[in-house]
């Protein structure tokens, strides 16, 4: 039997009620390690992780880039970056592949890994506080 929002009251259906954005990032969150700018910079020089910012065009205007960051934007992301898709990215050559996913302040790029990690990305992971937090940490932007 379902009420008028359609959830199921009983027991027996395992039907789970809704879940609000705030719980849904820490359920996101716990199941992987973010990284912090400074790391996510020396990993980047290093060639150890691939730097992809999801930011929208005006935030990019304004705000700027960071090097050698690959621009990839939000509803293209699966498609670019799946190592077995046909419109990837050269730089998507493998599932090990260790992708930092920026968005502006690190919320929507955590949403942006748990669908990496449903295509088989398992090291991809997010820029905690996002572009923001590295524009402040005083990281080269462009």
């Amino acid at each position: 039997m379902s009420d008028s929002n359609g959830s199921s009251s009983g027991d027996g259906g395992g039907v789970r009620p809704p879940v609000g954005i705030d719980e849904l990032l820490e359920r996101v969150r716990a199941g992987y390690e973010r990284i912090e700018p400074q790391e996510a910079y020396e990993a980047a020089l290093a060639g150890d992780a691939l730097l992809v910012d999801i930011r929208y065009a005006a935030l990019r205007e304004r705000d700027g880039l960071i090097p050698d960051a690959l621009v990839v934007e939000r509803n293209e992301l699966e498609w670019r970056l799946d190592p077995q898709g046909s419109h990837r990215l050269p730089e998507a050559t493998s599932h090990a592949l260790r992708v930092v996913v920026i968005c502006n302040e690190g919320y929507a790029s955590s949403l942006a890994v748990q669908s990496l990690h449903q295509l088989g990305l398992r090291r991809a992971t997010d820029l905690v506080g996002g572009f923001q937090a590295w524009r402040a940490a005083g990281l080269p932007v462009v």
